[in-house]
């Protein structure tokens, strides 16, 4: 008991210390309210234990109060946070317009990749095609221009001869025969325009990017070759074999094949 009461010198100067600590920080507390932080209020007090207990309230109030937006919240945006908080732009590009040239190419590869591409009802077949709607890629991107590019050279290259045909009509049944004669390796690519489900949006847009309001039109290398009489006049000639040729086709080419098998 008398311990307690008589504590050694050391332990009694701590405890004295301790009590001042406590009635110095409810004296500030009280005294200045709210009109000082945790952290000033605890800066009042001569301790460095309570220094280091005011700074690290600070630190945790300035990580509170710094400006952080989650990412989330930008995805509609074109301004994304940094680390200090400062905007920082995406760079921005302008819309994708086809040439005539490219968007025959981009709908001619959109529909040769599968036979259930169709180009939808609300297209307006007078005005260019929105090429998102016929491109896999972001027409927005950065490098949206050179993927064109190499579409068409793919498109061309895997389809050197195609031809947007009717399937009842006379001319289109004799460039078929012309065609077929001619035992060409890749075999042409053939699109009855008349009997697919977007035929009266497919066929104006034909005769806008062709100048050619009458099917069948036949592509080599992506170039318009003209109408039947003149495409007959250019078998006879040769030139035509020619043309098919610098296409990367092979005139006689699944004739050959068809012998080695």
């Amino acid at each position: 008991m008398l311990a307690v009461l008589h504590p050694r010198k050391p332990y009694r100067t701590t405890f004295l210390g301790l009590l001042c600590l406590v009635f110095m920080t409810t004296y500030v507390f009280l005294a200045h309210g709210s009109a000082l932080s945790p952290a000033l209020a605890l800066r009042h007090a001569d301790s460095p234990a309570a220094d280091q207990l005011a700074i690290a309230l600070e630190s945790i109030q300035d990580y509170r109060g710094s400006e952080f937006v989650p990412l989330s919240s930008h995805k509609h945006s074109d301004t994304l946070p940094n680390y200090r908080g400062q905007g920082r732009h995406r760079p921005k590009y302008p819309r994708l317009q086809l040439t005539q040239e490219e968007e025959l190419a981009a709908i001619s590869s959109f529909i040769a990749s599968l036979p259930q591409n169709v180009i939808p009802p609300t297209v307006d077949p007078s005005q260019p095609i929105d090429p998102s709607l016929v491109l896999d890629f972001d027409t927005r991107g950065p490098r949206a221009v050179e993927e064109v590019r190499a579409m068409v050279e793919d498109v061309w290259t895997r389809n050197p001869v195609f031809v947007y045909s009717k399937l009842y009509s006379p001319a289109a049944r004799e460039l078929k025969n012309i065609l077929s004669d001619l035992y060409i390796f890749p075999s042409p690519t053939i699109v009855d325009v008349d009997v697919r489900d977007d035929v009266d949006v497919l066929k104006p847009i034909l005769a806008r990017l062709t100048s050619n309001s009458e099917l069948p039109v036949l592509l080599i290398g992506g170039r318009q070759v003209g109408i039947v009489d003149e495409i007959r006049t250019l078998a006879k000639e040769g030139r035509l074999q020619t043309l098919i040729n610098n296409s990367g086709a092979v005139v006689n080419g699944a004739k050959k094949k068809q012998k080695k098998k």
